[in-house]
């Protein structure tokens, strides 16, 4: 009688835990916020010389502030907005390699970077993978037998959007540095819930989303970059910027450098809303996102428990990568051996309200690495507000489904 009616009760609001593809629901504010913009103010930047112009101009000013504020980053001016952390990572790719450099990259990387650098490829750019564990950790100890004369940069996520499992960032950027190489780093699955510290991690590129751990919309993005490297890239889309408009040459000063066009500037007041609510979390160990991550910790230990103890043989549900909380991100992948695994997750939409990913998760080689491939897995992914009940509901899905 209890299950039925929690079920009639969170199957009426659906279960999301999509979390790694877009987080749900957004921080307090922004929608709102987006909505006061378009119908309050909805003017251009850069344009007009009037106050609500130059009022449009604070907010996103002061959202440079708050992104190098989050990151430790020290330059406001070369925090770059872009749509999202795929076209910030076209950018710094395609804006500084060179035929005939080289570069590494994780073992279990998102098509955000491989499919650029697949792309560079044909233009004279090498690249190799720093093998990963079957549990998606990285071999640190074969990196620097990895590096050659040729080689410019390591490339890599913070953490896997298929597994959760984090790659070691302080240890890779001591390398970096010893070898004179940049840095650039995926945070899509870390910002706005795991504390990146750019000088102390010596990361000489950040490419961020501001859709998912940031609690923003969709549409948001950017890139933080140390003006070394940003002096080496070349743009990969120039246009107007309402700055220096007497002449046809880009200009040669950040952001406007890489930023042309009409900015998104509905999502960028929401992700604005977003940054000062994540500014107002609580101070914990100096990080204002540590309360938030931690809750998130906790629902994906107790959610690994729940599995193991449904099912601790790995006959008919297999946990893919780590099964501890150790240097990992709220997300959990499965497969379910003995019933196709889209049935599974279709059963747990259809008749429990529950929302998960399945498939590939537009990272081929990251399961490749953990022995997915091409199969793919289920992935379960947690926010702050989600709760225990909504973890139980889902256990009790799979279990009759697998008839456990």
């Amino acid at each position: 009688f209890i299950l039925r009616n929690l079920r009639k009760d969170l199957t009426m609001n659906r279960i999301y835990l999509d979390q790694a593809s877009t987080s749900f629901p957004k921080a307090p504010g922004v929608a709102q916020a987006m909505m006061d913009y378009l119908t309050m103010n909805g003017v251009n930047v850069n344009r007009g010389t009037y106050s609500s112009a130059y009022s449009a101009e604070e907010v996103i000013y002061e959202t440079r502030q708050l992104l190098a504020e989050l990151f430790h980053f020290s330059k406001c001016k070369n925090v770059i907005f872009t749509p999202n952390v795929t076209t910030s990572l076209n950018f710094i790719l395609k804006g500084f390699l060179r035929s005939g450099d080289h570069i590494l990259v994780s073992a279990m990387e998102h098509n955000a970077v491989m499919r650029p650098v697949v792309q560079l490829a044909s233009k004279g750019i090498s690249f190799d993978r720093i093998p990963c564990r079957e549990d998606g950790s990285m071999i640190l100890e074969e990196v620097e037998g990895m590096i050659r004369p040729q080689t410019k940069a390591i490339v890599t996520l913070h953490a896997s959007n298929v597994c959760g499992t984090r790659m070691p960032l302080d240890a890779l950027g001591e390398i970096c540095q010893r070898h004179h190489l940049y840095f650039i780093v995926d945070s899509a699955q870390t910002a706005g819930i795991v504390p990146v510290d750019m000088e102390r991690m010596h990361i000489d590129a950040l490419a961020f989303t501001g859709h998912k751990g940031l609690r923003g919309p969709q549409g948001t993005g950017g890139f933080l970059v140390c003006q070394e490297l940003a002096e080496q890239m070349d743009p990969l889309i120039s246009g107007g910027t309402g700055s220096v408009s007497h002449t046809e040459e880009i200009p040669n000063f950040l952001p406007d450098r890489f930023e042309s066009g009409t900015p998104n500037l509905p999502g960028i007041y929401g992700l604005h809303k977003a940054l000062l609510f994540l500014n107002a979390q609580p101070q914990v160990a100096e990080s204002p996102m540590q309360s938030l991550y931690e809750r998130e910790l906790s629902l994906t230990g107790y959610f690994l428990e729940q599995l193991l103890a449904l099912d601790d043989t790995g006959r008919r549900i297999r946990i893919i990568g780590k099964r501890d909380l150790t240097d990992r991100n709220a997300v959990v992948s499965i497969q379910t051996p003995e019933i196709d695994m889209s049935q599974v997750a279709w059963q747990l939409d259809s008749k429990y309200g529950v929302m998960t990913r399945v498939g590939l998760h537009c990272a081929p080689n990251a399961h490749k690495t953990l022995g997915t491939y091409p199969a793919g897995t289920i992935r379960f992914s947690f926010g702050p507000e989600n709760t225990e009940d909504e973890l139980d509901f889902a256990i009790q899905g799979l279990k009759e489904i697998l008839s456990l």
